[in-house]
C-alpha cells in the first residue's frame, strides 16, 4: 500500500503533490488514510498540551502535523531536511504562527518550550544523541514528545524488526523506556490503541472476518469504503499493557 505510485490528491493550486515512498506518511492519499489518521491522533493529543508554547516539530515531513500543532501553540517551526517535503510544506501551510526550515534535526538548535519528534527515532543511527540534542534546546519547564512504532505489533512474531527499509531499529516497550531514561529524568510512556470502529474491526478479525469477506466477494468494496472512513477518533492514547500498543508516545522532561 505504501508505495511511490500513490500520490497526493487535490492539493492547493501551486503546491506540488508528494508521493508515498514508505519514509513518511501523507494526507490526501485515500489508500494511506489509516496511517495518516494513526499519526494525526498523536499530533492532536500533543497540540492540546501546547497552548501558548513555542514548539519545534522535528522531521515534520509533509507539514500537516506542524499545522495541527499551530492551532494551539504560540509559534511552531517545522524542520525537515528533504527538499521536496520542505517546499511542499512551506507552500501549503501558511498560518501566521508557522514557519518551515530546511535543516537536519541534529543541527537545528533554536530554544523552545516543546520538541515534537514523531515516528522518526526508529530512522536514526544515534537515537541517544538526538534525545540529548532535544534536551539541550528546551527552556526551563520544557517537554519533548517522541513517538515510535511497537515492534511487537508492527513486525511479524519473533522478528527483530519489520520489513520497512527506512527503519534502522524498532523498539519493545522496555527498550524504548531504557533509551528515554538514559537522557531524561522524567519519562512517561503512553500507548496508542485502536478505538471505535477500528476496535470493532479488530474484534471482527479475531472472529474470522478475514475468512468471510473473500468468500462473499466483499473485500474490495468493503475496504474501499472502510479505509478512507477511518478518523483520528478511531485511535486512543492511554497507559497500560504497552506490549499490545500500536505505537508508543514518550513525554520527556
Amino acid at each position: 500500500m505504501r508505495q511511490a505510485e500513490y500520490v497526493q490528491q487535490n492539493q492547493p493550486e501551486g503546491v506540488p503533490p508528494l508521493a508515498l515512498t514508505g519514509e513518511r506518511t501523507l494526507p490526501d492519499v485515500p489508500e494511506e488514510n489509516y496511517w495518516f489518521r494513526r499519526h494525526l491522533a498523536v499530533y492532536e493529543w500533543i497540540a492540546e498540551r501546547c497552548e501558548g508554547l513555542d514548539v519545534v516539530d522535528m522531521a515534520c515531513g509533509e507539514g500537516y502535523g506542524t499545522d495541527v500543532l499551530a492551532r494551539r501553540a504560540r509559534r511552531v517551526v517545522g524542520v525537515d531536511a528533504n527538499p521536496e517535503a520542505y517546499e511542499h510544506a512551506r507552500l501549503k501551510y501558511r498560518r501566521p504562527n508557522v514557519s518551515f526550515v530546511r535543516d537536519l534535526v541534529e543541527r537545528y538548535a533554536e530554544p523552545c518550550d516543546a520538541v515534537v519528534f514523531l515516528q522518526t527515532i526508529e530512522h536514526v543511527e544515534d537515537p541517544k544523541a538526538i534525545l540529548e540534542h532535544f534536551r539541550s534546546m528546551l527552556r526551563p519547564g520544557g517537554v519533548v514528545y517522541v513517538s515510535t512504532p511497537n515492534v511487537l505489533t508492527l513486525a511479524p512474531p519473533g522478528a527483530e524488526k519489520s520489513d520497512n527499509p527506512w527503519h534502522l531499529r524498532e523498539y519493545r516497550p522496555e527498550e524504548f523506556r531504557e533509551l528515554c531514561e538514559s537522557v531524561f529524568g522524567s519519562v512517561e510512556i503512553l500507548g496508542l490503541f485502536h478505538a471505535r470502529r477500528l476496535r470493532v474491526h479488530e474484534i471482527a478479525l479475531k472472529l474470522g472476518w478475514d475468512a468471510i469477506h473473500p468468500r462473499l466477494r466483499l473485500t474490495k468494496p468493503f475496504y474501499d469504503w472502510f479505509t478512507p472512513s477511518i478518523s483520528a477518533r478511531d485511535f486512543t492514547l492511554r497507559s497500560g499493557d504497552l506490549d499490545k500498543a500500536l505505537d508508543f508516545l514518550a513525554i520527556l522532561r
